[in-house]
């Protein structure tokens, strides 16, 4: 049974969610007596994010759901910095045209999980370029730099292991931890926001904000963090042989987000049930007691779930039904990922390695040909072993398809048009 009597609280703590809290008691209290205002900054460092990011969402959606107010601040300003949070090297800096088109793409992600509006407990999304772009510097340093000690800043654990590696962190990096604080006091003060929300890794960070809040403007302020996720073997959340898991449908199609779901370690099932799902938490107890090939029930219950929630119940569905004519009998189903191509390509003949780069099954015709020769390659479920091997017409079935598969996990179809 939870320790907490406030609603948000005690969903965050009987699903696994928290790591650390400033000041439990008082949390509790202005949850429970008040409607509670927390925010979480992404910062823009691409044009979508990956499913590393989706603890944070989940958490923004828990608020919302116990009747809080939950906003989402993007990182216009910050990002112009880049945080150099367990990083062991700076990050590239993008031009303002790179970070205002990664904000408008990365927009997309919320809507599904949150309920934007002007109401009390509907979302707003903010961006801090609003106000960081506006300071004086040497105004900046006078009020708020005093309240910031370098024997304290250089004790956080990235800085640490950075300096005693003797890697660089430069001065721009040495800010970022200043103008995070400044936006936890700014969003006091512009819309009473008493609680940041983050990873673990970000403790340093939203204390900070916390103690900035205090000191400047005497406010009770807060901060919550979430376990890092990894997977049961060891791996990091969301992170696979493809690259990142991306949120974005054209980074990462519905059919690929499901699979990845689909393919959750067997001790993970129950926590990601409840971390990245909105289900019962009685069926969760019920799903993660199955065993042997039963536990697949439980992995497509959460592909089902994970997706429905990001992409839409008819994506979840499309998405399930594509993987079991895949790997059951069935016939081909639309749900793979469909790139397609001029029929003329197939009537003069493609080599198989060029159509797995072009279905983003291979990385480049190298990678392919190491396909083939691995026998991981196979078109129509038939291996190919022969390097110059050619996709032609007489491989498109009836629907103008063709399809290829790398491994036992990973397909995709071309389609003549």
């Amino acid at each position: 049974m939870s320790q907490y009597k406030s609603e948000f609280l005690k969903t965050l703590d009987e699903r696994g969610f928290i790591k650390q809290i400033t000041h439990p008691d008082a949390l509790d209290e202005y949850c429970l007596k008040q409607t509670p205002i927390g925010y979480i900054g992404f910062d823009a460092t691409a044009d979508s994010l990956h499913v590393g990011s989706l603890l944070q969402i989940m958490m923004l959606r828990r608020l919302q759901q116990a009747g809080g107010k939950p906003i989402v601040l993007m990182g216009g300003g910050t990002t112009k910095v880049g945080d150099p949070t367990d990083k062991e090297k700076s990050r590239p800096l993008l031009t303002d045209e790179q970070i205002s088109h990664n904000i408008e793409s990365i927009k997309r992600v919320f809507e599904p999980f949150l309920t934007f509006g002007d109401g009390p407990t509907d979302a707003i999304m903010v961006n801090n370029d609003d106000w960081l772009s506006k300071i004086g510097y040497v105004e900046f340093l006078r009020d708020y730099g005093v309240h910031f000690t370098i024997n304290t800043m250089i004790k956080q654990e990235t800085v640490d292991r950075r300096l005693r590696n003797e890697q660089p962190y430069t001065f721009l990096e040495f800010n970022y931890m200043l103008l995070q604080a400044y936006d936890y006091l700014e969003l006091f003060r512009r819309h009473q926001v008493r609680l940041q929300l983050g990873g673990s890794d970000q403790w340093g960070n939203i204390v900070n904000g916390v103690e900035l809040t205090r000191r400047v403007a005497n406010g009770e302020a807060f901060g919550l963090t979430s376990h890092l996720v990894t997977t049961a073997s060891g791996g990091k959340m969301g992170k696979t042989v493809d690259g990142a898991v991306w949120l974005n449908a054209d980074r990462k199609s519905p059919y690929e987000y499901w699979q990845f779901w689909r393919n959750t370690e067997d001790a993970d099932v129950g926590r990601f049930l409840r971390l990245f799902t909105d289900l019962p938490l009685d069926e969760i107890e019920k799903l993660e007691s199955l065993e042997g090939a039963e536990i697949n029930n439980a992995k497509i219950a959460l592909a089902n779930a994970a997706t429905a929630l990001l992409h839409g119940e008819q994506a979840a569905r499309d998405a399930e039904r594509g993987a079991a004519a895949v790997f059951g009998a069935g016939d081909r189903d639309v749900a793979l990922p469909t790139t397609e191509v001029p029929s003329g390509e197939f009537e003069k003949g493609m080599l198989v390695a060029a159509a797995f780069n072009l279905a983003g099954l291979a990385k480049s015709n190298g990678e392919a040909r190491r396909l083939i020769k691995q026998g991981a390659a196979r078109v129509n479920d038939a291996v190919v072993s022969d390097e110059n091997a050619v996709v032609s017409a007489d491989d498109l079935s009836d629907d103008a398809t063709v399809k290829l598969s790398a491994g036992k996990k990973r397909h995709a179809l071309l389609k003549a048009v």
